[in-house]
């Protein structure tokens, strides 16, 4: 495991808040050389702490209406292959393995109830899917994306 000091974490803080802030907005901010700012955005990039850099979209404004949550039940010994066949799939955005009566559990974003219809007939095709759960997402309280230091 990789030392993050506090001159990381403040480096952090700020790209979580604008990912497109300059080096040299960075350094000033933190009363640092530009060159410092650039050498550990770079170490913290080669040593996968930070992962890439993307906006973050409002999924409604792109027409995603519906978030489902949907619980997947997976024959003994095929729980792997099975979630990343999952996460192939465009719609899903996240897919975690889990305790309990659901095997993997998947988030998934649908512009219509017939492309969530589709989906889970999809998953439950699949000779590996014993059974599913489907959830859909009434309202979002809060959503965070970042992780917050």
């Amino acid at each position: 495991m990789m030392e993050i000091d506090e001159i990381d974490l403040k480096i952090l803080r700020i790209l979580n808040t604008n990912a497109r802030k300059s080096y040299r907005d960075i350094a000033k901010e933190l009363d640092l050389s530009m060159t410092t700012v650039s050498k550990r955005i770079k170490r913290l990039e080669e040593q996968k702490v930070i992962l890439g850099y993307a906006p973050i979209l409002d999924q409604e404004k792109l027409g995603f209406d519906i978030t489902a949550v949907i619980g997947v039940k997976i024959l003994h010994g095929r729980i792997i292959e099975t979630e990343k066949m999952l996460a192939r799939d465009p719609a899903v955005f996240a897919v975690y393995d889990s305790t309990g009566d659901w095997d993997a559990m998947v988030q998934a974003r649908f512009k219509t109830r017939t492309d969530l219809n589709a989906f889970v007939k999809k998953v439950l095709e699949h000779e590996d899917v014993e059974k599913t759960y489907t959830q859909v997402v009434l309202n979002v309280t809060k959503d965070e994306k970042r992780i917050l230091l």
